[in-house]
């Protein structure tokens, strides 16, 4: 019987609704699987070759996907592969952080658009300032992509603290010195309604950006994120898990020593005390040592301290070693508890990591009940300080490969015709 062709005819509100998931399927299955024959896609999500053949016309006239090379190991007669495009529509990441605020797009093929970085001292400055500083490079950032006729999914910020998802509400932020913030209502004010605007905890985008989608290893993790502060992401069966209320993740509180430093949230001997990064500058460096001038930006003071580790300096190398021991004695405890594939080492960790990453698989070994850790490896990001813009900017897309009719055909045309 021959099938018909539902866009000749008017479609129902259920045809219309299982079309737009069946686009999504075939997006998400070309984000996690790669490049795809149709005849590889039709027999993988089980619809006809006639229906993929339409959808993937339907996909690649909003400038979704677009046809790649031969399909490489196929039975037979190789068939073209279709490939994500994406072009012309990109999501926004953006995050509050302690030292700096921060932007990044990314389009649907997960490549980066525009990239800003402005360096401040968000502890000091007022919560309305940092805010203005970060819609200024928001809209900077806009004006990039616009002019490059990218259109905008959305926006996800990320910010240090715990982050109220339903109010749009920063309710605790130790590190940055902010309580019951309404980061939402304040950044909506400054930006306007034009996309979705929605925020949360910047350890959790981080953990979205290194949940690798089809890498099979990256889909059970537990990123540390480690800047001032220690925060980080729980992915499990490559889903984010956010906890009741949406507040897991804060491994930083974790009391490892009792009798320890006073922590920015007011308890004593947290994790970030020991592990965090000013632990590392108040070891290796005297309160005078420009490595620890808080007007030097983070990636310079970072090199700095690689740069006297590889020349041997015993302070700088000792201090590295300490605070890997303590990150490793943190890691074994959630290990114990989650017992992750990977424990992935991001932000400044990642930045020196190769310096401590002895000290911490040691202690990692040492405290983890089952043998050889578990299993559990330990690996170091290559996204560096970005890691958070980077899932902000994925989840913002994410609603593009949930409803790709959220891309209208006609603008998908005129990004083409430029």
């Amino acid at each position: 019987m021959r099938e018909i062709d539902t866009t000749a005819v008017p479609q129902t509100a259920d045809q219309v609704t299982l079309r737009s998931a069946n686009l999504g399927r075939v997006l998400r299955q070309l984000r996690d699987q790669g490049p795809r024959s149709r005849a590889t896609l039709a027999t993988e999500l089980g619809l006809t070759r006639t229906a993929i053949s339409t959808l993937v016309s339907d996909l690649a006239g909003r400038g979704l996907v677009r046809t790649g090379d031969l399909e490489r190991g196929a039975v037979g007669r190789p068939g073209t592969t279709v490939e994500l495009d994406g072009h012309g529509v990109c999501g926004l990441g953006a995050e509050v952080n302690v030292n700096h605020v921060s932007t990044l797009a990314l389009d649907l093929g997960g490549r980066v658009v525009s990239e800003r970085k402005l360096g401040l001292d968000a502890h000091v400055v007022p919560a309305e300032v940092v805010l203005d500083r970060l819609a200024d490079l928001v809209e900077q950032t806009l004006s990039d992509v616009e002019g490059r006729g990218i259109l905008p999914a959305g926006l996800t910020v990320g910010v240090a603290g715990l982050v109220d998802r339903e109010r749009d509400v920063l309710t605790h932020g130790p590190n940055l010195g902010w309580r019951d913030v309404p980061v939402g209502a304040l950044l909506r004010d400054r930006l306007g309604s034009a996309y979705p605007i929605s925020f949360d905890n910047e350890g959790n985008l981080a953990a979205i950006a290194e949940a690798t989608p089809g890498d099979p290893g990256r889909q059970d993790i537990l990123v540390i994120f480690g800047e001032v502060g220690i925060g980080g992401g729980i992915v499990a069966d490559g889903r984010l898990l956010r906890g009741r209320h949406g507040y897991a993740g804060e491994f930083g509180h974790m009391i490892v020593e009792p009798q320890g430093r006073r922590c920015g949230c007011g308890r004593v001997g947290c994790w970030e005390t020991v592990s965090g990064l000013r632990a590392v500058l108040d070891l290796a460096a005297d309160p005078d040592d420009p490595v620890r001038d808080p007007a030097l930006g983070i990636d310079d003071r970072l090199a700095e301290l690689n740069r006297r580790a590889a020349l041997g300096d015993t302070r700088t190398l000792a201090a590295l070693e300490q605070v890997g021991g303590w990150v490793g004695v943190g890691a074994a405890v959630l290990a114990n508890a989650l017992n992750p594939a990977t424990i992935v080492l991001s932000g400044y960790l990642a930045a020196v990591g190769e310096h401590m990453r002895p000290a911490i698989e040691a202690a990692l070994r040492a405290g983890v009940l089952a043998p050889n850790a578990g299993g559990t490896r330990v690996e170091l990001s290559t996204l560096g300080f970005t890691a958070a813009v980077r899932g902000g900017a994925q989840l913002a897309l994410d609603t593009v490969f949930a409803d790709p009719t959220r891309v209208e055909r006609r603008l998908a045309d005129e990004v083409v015709a430029r």
